[in-house]
C-alpha cells in the first residue's frame, strides 16, 4: 500500500514537471519560456538604465556638475547590480541569459532634462516590474518573490525622482545659479 501511494505521488510529480530539462541524474527545474522572456526584457531595461545614467554622469562631469555626476554614477552602478542580479537568478535556474543589445542616449540638453528623463525611465521600470509580477504570480511564485526586491527598488527610485522634480519646481529652471543651487542641495 505504501509503495503504491509513493509511486502514485512520484508519477503525479513527474507529470507536473514540464519545466524540467532532461539530463543524467535528477531532473533540474527550469524557468518557463514566459519567465525567461520577462526576465530578458527587464535585463535589457536595466542595461538601458545603466547606460543612461553612465552617459548622464559623463555629461554632468563635462558641465562641471560634480555632485550630479557622482549621483548618476551611483545610479549607473545600481542599475548594473540589478542587471547582474537578474542574470544570477537565471543562471541559478540553469538558464544562460541572452544579454540583449540596447539603445543608449548620448547627449543631454540640461540637468533638468536628465532628471525628467530619469523619472520617466524609473516609472516605466516600476510599471514593467509590477506587470511582470502579476503575470508570473499564478504559475511561478518563486520568480514573483524574487521580483519583490525589484518592485521595491523601483518604488524607491520613483519616490526619489518625485522629490527631485518637486525641488526643481521651487526654482527658476532657466537660471543657471539656481540650477547649481539645486544640484548642490538635492543631489
Amino acid at each position: 500500500m505504501a509503495d503504491e501511494f509513493k509511486n502514485r505521488i512520484f508519477n503525479e510529480l513527474r507529470n507536473r514537471t514540464e519545466n524540467v530539462r532532461p539530463q543524467r541524474g535528477p531532473k533540474l527545474y527550469r524557468l518557463s519560456e514566459k519567465t525567461i522572456d520577462i526576465l530578458t526584457k527587464r535585463l535589457a531595461d536595466e542595461y538601458v538604465a545603466h547606460y543612461f545614467y553612465r552617459n548622464a554622469a559623463n555629461w554632468c562631469n563635462d558641465m562641471n556638475y560634480k555632485k550630479a555626476a557622482a549621483f548618476f554614477t551611483t545610479e549607473a552602478n545600481t542599475e548594473l547590480q540589478h542587471a547582474e542580479g537578474l542574470q544570477k537568478y537565471m543562471t541559478d535556474f540553469n538558464i544562460i541569459p541572452e544579454i540583449p543589445s540596447v539603445e543608449t542616449v548620448d547627449s543631454f540638453e540640461s540637468l533638468v532634462d536628465i532628471v525628467y528623463a530619469a523619472y520617466q525611465m524609473e516609472l516605466g521600470l516600476m510599471m514593467a516590474y509590477n506587470k511582470d509580477s502579476q503575470m508570473v504570480f499564478g504559475d511561478d511564485i518563486t520568480t514573483f518573490d524574487f521580483l519583490t526586491q525589484y518592485r521595491e527598488g523601483q518604488k524607491e527610485s520613483v519616490i526619489e525622482y518625485n522629490d527631485l522634480i518637486n525641488a526643481l519646481d521651487l526654482i527658476d529652471k532657466n537660471d543657471k545659479f539656481q540650477i547649481l543651487y539645486f544640484e548642490q542641495t538635492y543631489m
